[in-house]
């Protein structure tokens, strides 16, 4: 079982957030975080956005995906709404840094996302958002706007007692670099890219 671990107030460029660390025990180097905005009204379901860690985005700024901007673009929007970002240490859709340069590399030769993985003998995407519901319960939090394109992550949502209310989509502009990585996200895992309706949350 996850507990809460530590929590601090942290000012960032887009506002100050409540940090805290979850994990089994104290010595985990590497927690999943929640990250709540000031402003936060936990009386009304709370903006919620569920990302997972992507350090060649988020820190080196890679522009193979848009992990990075949309991690930016969620800050700016909580800090001005209100909300929470539970941030999960599933690197690389939770392959790892090393295996996600290896496919970086067959990536290279002609391979799409998914072909990279599956030719490394690794799942497509392996990551498991069960953790985050267990730490929206841990905060007594029972109902969400979910901030995402990604349907997988709304079935999480939606097999929980969690009640969603509805999805806030964090759509980034297309580029050179990025467009075979999105068209996969969009084609293979079935992401809302360019979809303006909620039909599928009924």
């Amino acid at each position: 079982m996850i507990k809460i671990q530590a929590e601090a107030n942290v000012p960032t460029e887009y506002g100050s957030f409540r940090m805290m660390a979850f994990s089994e025990n104290e010595n985990d180097w590497m927690p999943h975080m929640a990250i709540i905005a000031e402003n936060t009204d936990f009386t009304r379901p709370v903006n919620v956005r569920f990302h997972s860690e992507c350090i060649t985005g988020e820190v080196f700024h890679s522009k193979k995906c848009e992990c990075g901007q949309q991690l930016d673009a969620a800050m700016k929007y909580l800090h001005e709404n209100g909300g929470i970002i539970i941030y999960l240490r599933q690197e690389g859709r939770n392959i790892g840094i090393i295996n996600k340069l290896k496919a970086y590399a067959l990536q290279e030769k002609g391979m799409d996302t998914v072909e990279a993985n599956l030719h490394l003998g690794l799942p497509a995407d392996d990551r498991n958002f069960d953790v985050a519901i267990e730490i929206l319960k841990l905060m007594n939090i029972s109902e969400i706007n979910l901030i995402t394109n990604n349907p997988e992550k709304i079935r999480f949502v939606k097999n929980s007692d969690i009640i969603l209310h509805q999805r806030i989509p964090l759509q980034m502009e297309t580029t050179k670099e990025n467009e075979g990585y999105l068209k996969v996200k969009k084609d293979y895992f079935g992401h809302f890219l360019d979809t303006p309706h909620d039909d599928y949350l009924k």
